[in-house]
């Protein structure tokens, strides 16, 4: 991806160096098994109603000193906020299309453990967004995670990460989270994790779009496409429970699998506007 040199966005809170006290992210590995562990640690940090669920915990302790990271961090530090930036201006403008306004998140970059309005979490959450304070949250080893743990390797592999959990942003600004996490309390775990797949996909499907924008405005580069793609086969839930335990429980799923995943991205990709990405009436996922 062509990002280096280009504006980085404003909305940075960078909290590496800092300590954190309290209670966690509500719900994390809470009688979900193993799998939605593991799915955790990927682009969502946890199930979305959980976080939800758990709104309103004190500011985080400050450290003494400043926190200096490797060269490494700080490319990835700037480059993650290159994409919020560019995610910045192309859900702007599509909201405008749309006669809404578009309210910029907050990506908050934090080292070993954060508190958020949901919570403390630490980094084996991975990234995650959490509607209570309309930020996202991102340890940037997650970047070598990605590479060498999920296979998913490339700076456009991380940038469809930051788009996903800007999805996820729009769909808090569209309400669309206000109405489905609610269910969670009138329903079985296995009837509302169907949503939550629908859920997720629709996040994936938000990624894509940002990614039709700044493919048209010549941001990518031959492969970037394919890293997004392979990043979205890597962490559906069938090939995460098959590498995990070498099986499968489809009634488990909370994000979609593989082919779902990829499908829904690429629809993105290909449409450019919110109005394809009604997953919650798409008879075919």
């Amino acid at each position: 991806m062509k990002w280096k040199g280009r504006q980085a966005s404003r909305n940075v809170e960078d909290r590496r160096g800092q300590r954190v006290g309290g209670k966690g992210i509500a719900g994390i590995g809470g009688g979900f098994g193993l799998i939605l562990v593991i799915v955790f640690t990927l682009l969502n940090g946890g199930n979305p109603g959980d976080i939800v669920n758990n709104i309103g915990l004190g500011e985080p302790e400050q450290s003494s000193g400043t926190y200096e990271g490797s060269a490494r961090e700080e490319e990835m530090a700037d480059f993650v906020s290159v994409v919020l930036r560019d995610t910045e201006e192309v859900w702007t403008d599509i909201f405008a299309e749309n006669g809404l306004t578009y309210r910029e998140p907050t990506l908050v970059i934090y080292k070993d453990q954060v508190e958020s309005a949901c919570g403390i979490a630490g980094s084996a959450v991975g990234p995650f967004y959490c509607p209570g304070d309309q930020k996202l949250y991102i340890d940037l080893s997650f970047y070598d995670d990605l590479s060498q743990q999920f296979n998913a390797p490339g700076d456009f592999a991380m940038a469809y990460v930051v788009a996903h959990e800007v999805g996820h942003h729009v769909q808090t600004l569209l309400g669309t989270t206000d109405e489905i996490m609610p269910l969670r309390n009138e329903m079985s775990e296995t009837q509302f994790n169907k949503y939550l797949v629908r859920f997720e996909l629709q996040a994936d499907y938000y990624a894509g779009v940002w990614a039709h924008h700044a493919q048209g405005m010549g941001y990518l580069e031959s492969g970037d496409v394919e890293e997004a793609m392979n990043a979205a086969h890597q962490i559906g839930d069938d090939t995460l429970q098959k590498q995990a335990r070498g099986y499968v429980t489809p009634d488990s799923f909370t994000h979609g699998t593989s082919e779902q995943r990829k499908r829904w991205f690429d629809k993105g990709l290909q449409n450019g506007t919110i109005q394809g990405g009604d997953t919650f009436n798409a008879k075919n996922l």
